[in-house]
């Protein structure tokens, strides 16, 4: 069989696991004496099955099965690895937010959403789909609201963006080992060059300016420890009672205007969607007059936020 290739950029998608669990997986697939779990992969790169692969890497003698799938381009496969994970029952918010991002963008490329990044790459791209459409898409599947996807997407740029300048810290941010507000870990992305090692930095630190406490991220590629034993779950059920027992962070402004920019940009975008479908909306003169008619009534809502009166 083939050497199977493994991608960082895919194999970066999927949560790591606490060194407990790869022990406790390694043992369970040596009493075994196989891989049961086929390796998922495309053109030969692993899409999951990451940690199983490095342990048939370290016991040559156990067999295992792949699966291939068929993409056409590694935006495709991004999106498959998002949505894979998704449906796992043990994903922290956090978690769970950078997946939904990282899927939005994939699927972004893939329908020609946004093809800067995508220029020179050889792959296939998909006929052009609105950002509006597949970020209504991803919202209906995930049950959550078009401005959260957006969000998400902000989020998980931010979460990438750090981790470029303080390696390490996008798991503790995804694990929850630190938890900083979803604004400033966006607005990592958004700085330039220069305020980007500065934003990173403050995102360890409380409001006070000390640092936050934290475990120290495990070196491993994995997360929440298997539950081993009837007392182990008890214990499991305690913590997620207390979790949601727990107060809620409060809801503050910087996240209110996070959430503000989000619902504006999809506004937007439904907007171009709604005028590439139904062009005469634009081109007849009386569905345009009707157009500016109704984009009235938000300038005078800018108007009057502005403390002015309108013309």
């Amino acid at each position: 069989m083939d050497k199977l290739i493994i991608d960082p950029e895919f194999r970066d998608k999927i949560p790591p696991l606490m060194e407990e669990e790869f022990t406790l997986l390694e043992e369970n697939i040596l009493s075994d004496g196989a891989v049961f779990s086929p390796l998922i992969v495309w053109d030969n790169t692993i899409l999951d099955g990451h940690n199983r692969y490095e342990i048939i890497q370290k016991h040559p003698e156990l067999t295992y099965a792949v699966q291939k799938l068929a993409f056409d381009n590694r935006y495709e496969a991004i999106s498959w690895i998002c949505k894979h994970q998704l449906g796992r029952r043990n994903l922290t918010p956090q978690q769970k937010k950078y997946l939904i991002g990282q899927r939005y963008e994939a699927e972004k490329q893939v329908h020609g959403g946004d093809r800067k990044s995508a220029g020179k790459s050889t792959d296939k791209i998909c006929p052009l789909i609105s950002s509006h459409q597949t970020r209504a898409s991803i919202a209906q599947e995930s049950k959550v609201s078009e401005g959260f996807v957006q969000n998400a997407a902000n989020y998980a740029k931010g979460v990438d963006a750090a981790e470029e300048i303080l390696p390490g810290i996008k798991q503790e941010i995804l694990t929850g080992a630190i938890k900083p507000p979803e604004t400033a870990v966006a607005a990592v992305a958004k700085a330039g060059p220069e305020e980007r090692p500065k934003l990173a930095a403050a995102l360890k630190t409380t409001k006070d300016g000390r640092a936050k406490k934290s475990e120290k991220p495990q070196p491993v590629y994995h997360k929440t420890p298997p539950l081993t034993s009837k007392r182990a779950e008890i214990q499991k059920i305690a913590e997620i009672s207390a979790e949601m027992e727990r107060p809620k962070s409060p809801v503050t402004e910087d996240s209110m205007l996070h959430s503000l920019e989000g619902e504006v940009v999809s506004f937007i975008e439904l907007c171009d969607h709604f005028f590439r479908e139904y062009p005469r909306l634009l081109s007849d003169d009386h569905y345009k007059q009707e157009v500016i008619r109704t984009m009235q009534t938000l300038k005078q809502y800018i108007v009057t936020i502005e403390g002015g009166t309108a013309e």
